[in-house]
Parts: C-alpha cells; sequence; structure tokens
C-alpha cells in the first residue's frame, strides 16, 4: 500500500513510545522479597500474568496490575503486598517517551494525523502523551472501548471512533501478542514491528521491522 492511502498512524503507547518502567520499579519494590538471581523469571511471570489479566472482560488497569501482582506472588509463594501494586499504578502516569520519540513523532505528525490505541485507564495516559512531544488526533483507551488489546474489539473501537477502515490505517508497536497479531487478523493496512526487545517478533505476520521510532518517517516517505 502506497503512504499516500494511510490516512491515521495508530500507536501502542506503553512500550513503544512512554519508556515503560515497571520492571524496573518491581525490581525495586520487591527487592526484598526476591533473591536478585530470581528476579528476571519474577519479572517473566508478571510480564505473563498482566497479559493473561487483559484477555476477558475488561476491569480497571490498576485491577490488572493488582491481580497480576498478587498471581506472582502466589506462583513463588511470597507476600503480596497491595501497596507494591499501587506504586506501580501511581508512577505510570510520570514516565516519558524513549528518547528516539519525539523528533520523529512530531515530524509524522506534520503529515499525516497520529491516533494512541493504548491498555491504559483515562486517568493515565494524558500525562504520559503530554509528554510524547507531539500532537495527536485521538487519544483512545481499553477504559473507552471496554476491551483490552489484543481483544479485537479495542481495535474495531478505533477503527468506529475514526470512521477509517482498517486498511487505510497504519498500526505502529513493540508488542507482537499484545498489537501486531490482532493487527494482522484484522488486515491493518501497514504494521510496523518497533523492535525494543519486549518480546519475539515473527515476519509472517506481515509487518516492517525498525529499531526505533526513528525509522517511521522513512516508511512514509516523509523526509
Amino acid at each position: 500500500m502506497r503512504s499516500s492511502q494511510i490516512r491515521f498512524v495508530s500507536f501502542d503507547c506503553y512500550g513503544t513510545l512512554t519508556n515503560f518502567r515497571v520492571g524496573e520499579l518491581t525490581k525495586s519494590r520487591l527487592a526484598d522479597l526476591v533473591p536478585s538471581g530470581s528476579m528476571p523469571s519474577f519479572l517473566e511471570d508478571f510480564t505473563a500474568y498482566r497479559f493473561d489479566e487483559v484477555l476477558g472482560d475488561w476491569k480497571p488497569y490498576a485491577d490488572v496490575l493488582q491481580r497480576a501482582l498478587e498471581r506472582t506472588c502466589r506462583r513463588w509463594n511470597i507476600a503480596f503486598r497491595p501497596e507494591d501494586a499501587d506504586a506501580i499504578v501511581e508512577a505510570v502516569p510520570t514516565w516519558g517517551p524513549h528518547d528516539d520519540v519525539p523528533a520523529p513523532l512530531a515530524r509524522v505528525a506534520k503529515e499525516i494525523p497520529l491516533v494512541i490505541l493504548s491498555n491504559a485507564a483515562d486517568s493515565q495516559i494524558q500525562s504520559n502523551v503530554d509528554l510524547l512531544g507531539a500532537p495527536f488526533h485521538a487519544v483512545l483507551t481499553a477504559e473507552q472501548a471496554q476491551a483490552y488489546k489484543p481483544r479485537l474489539r479495542a481495535f474495531e473501537y478505533m477503527f468506529d471512533t475514526l470512521g477509517c477502515g482498517p486498511e487505510h490505517m497504519m498500526h505502529v508497536s513493540s508488542s507482537l501478542r499484545y498489537d501486531l497479531m490482532s493487527a494482522s487478523d484484522l488486515r491493518i493496512g501497514q504494521r510496523v514491528f518497533v523492535e525494543r526487545g519486549h518480546g519475539p517478533g515473527n515476519p509472517a505476520y506481515g509487518y516492517q521491522a525498525i529499531p526505533d521510532i526513528g525509522g517511521l518517517p522513512g516508511l512514509l516517505g516523509i523526509a
């Protein structure tokens, strides 16, 4: 598809644009409970449970994080402290972008409307978006859609809100399983995988890969 046929570029926010520091904060908060040598495995389990928690009916983002951490602690047979989950939830709106994001994002925004499709809560996301350094046509959340990615319902909410079919969109994410698998299933016109190390890719899903957001203007033919 020619870039001229792209009406909107949509983005995952946390991890793709915003430096999502949940692993760093979890490591700090639970250092007294999880040995340092075991922390990478603990964080992997926490990541898996967060994904599992968004697959059912929508519930508040704070509940997703709390339930995922509680299940991880149970698996590791350590005490779950609600205040640890609360600290993560409260920190999320303070996190800014990856260093590679603001300049190229602003260049793209001058040519094509930008959209956020995030698993965030409405009360969190705008603080993060304000730090990205570019204007957004729409900021859409799982709370608005009443469904988390990777559920197709979240993406369908975006199409309906924008009045745009998937064939005229580009979706950009650093996560295959939260975003790009669903984007492929829905035949979004262009799919872009930002290789930030948040999980393995699979070229069978028909994406273009870039190492960071600096590669995005080139994909769109923007000088």
